[in-house]
Parts: structure tokens; C-alpha cells; sequence
């Protein structure tokens, strides 16, 4: 691993409500001209499913889970912080004391945020043996990236955690997953 990509941590951007996807796209089109793509790891805008009725049809709709904010896992060094702060509509980072440096959530947050399950929920079934072996595909049932398939790099058995490797936008991308995250594929 390089120095840039050592310590990724989450930060939330503070963005003008109803352009979160728009902003997203913004910020990740910016890093990629600039060939910042190695200090920044994801921008995501946490959504929620909710089916709405309209002319008595049922409607899939996603809706921004916190709106005005969009999460970004990155190394916030350099010029990284001042490119994405000056991306229009974005209002700055959150937890950040005027001109001082933006705050990182810590992982319970991040935990929250992303929907993942709660390590006390796990407890319950420590003692199953491990379904998963390294180099398996797996597919992600749970959380933002649900949908996506990728192969297992490592298992951390205490904390009953999967390393997941997923390829999003092109990119491999270790998450951290529970097992209860994960389906065979």
C-alpha cells in the first residue's frame, strides 16, 4: 500500500440539499481529471428504498437518507480538501471549525451511516464456523454497495469480518463486510 493510500478515513461533505447525486458525480469527475483517485476511495450518498403511490401505481423511489450531506472515504492531504470544497454547491466538511481541518467520523458512525449490522447482533452466532474461504466470490446482500459482487481477500474470524474486493467505477475497492453482508454467489 502506498503512503496515499494508507489512511483513508470518512469524512461527510456538507452539500445544498436535493444536489447530493449531482455533487457526487461532480466530486468524483474532479478527482478523476486531477488523478486524485489514489487519496480518494468513495463518495457516496447513503439513500434509503421507499415506495411512494402515485395514481394508485406503486413507485420505487430512493430517497437521500441525510439530506445536504454526502459521506467521501479519503486521505484528506493537500490540495485533496480545498479541490473538493471548491466543487460548486458544496458548503464544506462537517465537524470542521472555521478554517480548521475537517473532522473524521469515527467507525460507529460510519457504521450507522452505512447501515451495517451491529457487532453485538454478531455475537449471537460467534460460534457458527466460517462459510467463507479466501478467493471466493461472493455477491454483497446488505448495505450501500448491495448488488455489487466481488472476491474475498481476507476473513477476520473474531470480528466475524469479510475483506471484499469490489470493483465500483472501474476501481478495486476493499469493503469490510460482515458475514451476514455476503451471499455466496
Amino acid at each position: 500500500m502506498s503512503e496515499k493510500s494508507g489512511n483513508k478515513k470518512w469524512y461527510v461533505v456538507r452539500a445544498v440539499s436535493g444536489q447530493e447525486n449531482k455533487i457526487k458525480t461532480y466530486i468524483e469527475n474532479e478527482i478523476s481529471r486531477l488523478g486524485l483517485g489514489d487519496y480518494v476511495d468513495q463518495v457516496l450518498v447513503p439513500t434509503e428504498k421507499v415506495i411512494q403511490i402515485r395514481n394508485g401505481k406503486k413507485i420505487n423511489k430512493e430517497r437521500v437518507y441525510f439530506p445536504g450531506y454526502i459521506m467521501i472515504q479519503a486521505n484528506l492531504s493537500g490540495e485533496v480538501p480545498h479541490i473538493i470544497k471548491s466543487i460548486t454547491n458544496v458548503i464544506g466538511f462537517l465537524g470542521e471549525t472555521k478554517g480548521g481541518d475537517p473532522v473524521p467520523l469515527r467507525q460507529s458512525e460510519v457504521n450507522r451511516m452505512l447501515g451495517k449490522v451491529d457487532e453485538l447482533a454478531l455475537e449471537a452466532d460467534a460460534n457458527v464456523a466460517i462459510p467463507f474461504t479466501i478467493g471466493e466470490t461472493v455477491k454483497v446482500i446488505d448495505g450501500p454497495f448491495n448488488g455489487f459482487d466481488g472476491t474475498i481477500e481476507k476473513i477476520n474470524e473474531e470480528k466475524r469480518k469479510l475483506e471484499v474486493m469490489v470493483k465500483i467505477f472501474g476501481r478495486k475497492t476493499p469493503l469490510e463486510l460482515s458475514y451476514m453482508q455476503v451471499e455466496k454467489v
